[in-house]
């Protein structure tokens, strides 16, 4: 069953009055069963390509959903990078979800049209999946080493940053300490930094002079505070400085490993500066390369389905090789209504379409009853009389 989170794409054979049938498929649809929007279908002009010989054409069969899949992936794997870009606000992905500069909808409903430039209609089909899938090949690994160096240049932008928080025990304290708060050249004495429980403040004034000997009187000095901790500046020997380590150890108080330093400080401003350019560049760089690799890939992606849906045709209906295509958007939750429109509309092309199962219905044998066996009636669910294959849906 066809998902009616896609648009559909149908071929049937030529008939001569492609407007007429185009018409007539729009009042049944649109007006009749109410399943798709009148701007929601549309005719799907299908080149004339060479057709090959028929080994050529069952091989490309059995390939070409293999690489409908790979494209399919390529094309989600974009817009992911999109999403996560734009922290998945839908206004913002909306503007980047383009497909030559207009919305997806409009791309495939308003006159789509096969890229003869690109893509002529004189190679063989071969030829033709062959360059597909080589470009649609190059823009995902052009995609996986871009979006690898920005995760990296990402990931070391929130590490440094990382640094700057968490509370007074564990962050960084560059930007927060100041000279003033150190001793400096002092052939004996040394400044510690120490991080204490708010709840312990009042206990470390009344004791941190006891706490060992050869701790310099009055020296702590209140350098911050956050909601769990108080970092305090004390001044003690340095011939102590294990032992005091310990006995605030003891009783909770955090020692900071810090060391004042003019060229430390700058350098790691330095270093986040880098680090949040590198980031941002790269972050634009990627949201560029990914709007447009989003239109490229869609494109390569409906010229592949064009192909598949040509050679689908081909084994379907035979020669000459005369197709008229659809595009449908159904109307969600109307997929049964929307196809049973369609196989009322596209009936008398059983008989071209399978006549083993009409020769089954009169009484012959089918060789496929031996085949399909119990699977015979889901086999048949899944046939229709004309060729219809998806073009999943964008979800913004």
């Amino acid at each position: 069953m066809p998902s009616d989170q896609s648009t559909w794409i149908i071929s049937v054979p030529e008939n001569g009055d492609a407007e007429g049938l185009l018409h007539e498929l729009s009042t049944k649809l649109c007006s009749t069963s109410k399943s798709v929007l009148p701007s929601n279908i549309a005719q799907l002009v299908i080149p004339s390509f060479k057709t090959g010989t028929l080994d050529s054409l069952v091989t490309l069969s059995e390939e070409l959903p293999k690489h409908d899949i790979f494209f399919t992936a390529t094309v989600a794997k974009t817009v992911d990078t999109l999403r996560n870009l734009l922290n998945n606000d839908p206004r913002k992905l909306s503007l980047h979800i383009l497909v030559n500069e207009q919305p997806v909808d409009e791309y495939l409903l308003r006159g789509w049209s096969w890229n003869e430039g690109r893509y002529g209609v004189q190679r063989s089909l071969r030829e033709m999946v062959d360059v597909l899938n080589k470009e649609m090949t190059s823009i995902d690994n052009v995609m996986k080493t871009k979006l690898n160096n920005y995760n990296y240049a990402k990931g070391a932008l929130v590490q440094l940053q990382r640094k700057k928080t968490g509370n007074l025990s564990v962050r960084s304290l560059v930007d927060i300490v100041r000279r003033e708060h150190f001793i400096q050249d002092s052939e004996y004495l040394e400044t510690v930094l120490v991080a204490v429980p708010r709840a312990l403040v009042k206990d470390w004034n009344a004791k941190y002079e006891r706490l060992t000997s050869m701790v310099v009187p009055r020296s702590s000095v209140l350098v911050a505070s956050d909601d769990e901790y108080s970092l305090f500046a004390v001044v003690i020997f340095q011939r102590i400085h294990d032992d005091f380590v310990q006995k605030c150890r003891e009783n909770k108080y955090i020692v900071r490993d810090f060391t004042f330093s003019d060229e430390a400080i700058e350098k790691q401003k330095e270093e986040l500066e880098a680090a949040d350019t590198t980031e941002k560049e790269l972050w634009t760089e990627l949201l560029q390369l990914s709007r447009t690799n989003f239109s490229e890939s869609f494109q390569i992606l409906v010229h592949l389905k064009i192909v598949q849906l040509f050679v689908e045709s081909v084994l379907r209906y035979g020669l000459p090789a005369n197709f008229i295509g659809f595009f449908i958007k159904p109307e969600p939750k109307t997929t049964k209504r929307t196809l049973a429109t369609l196989q009322s509309q596209f009936a008398y092309l059983g008989r071209r379409a399978n006549p083993d199962k009409l020769k089954s219905k009169s009484g012959g044998s089918d060789p496929a009853d031996d085949v399909g066996g119990e699977y015979q009636n889901l086999l048949d669910q899944e046939f229709f009389d004309f060729v219809l294959l998806e073009i999943p849906w964008i979800v913004l």
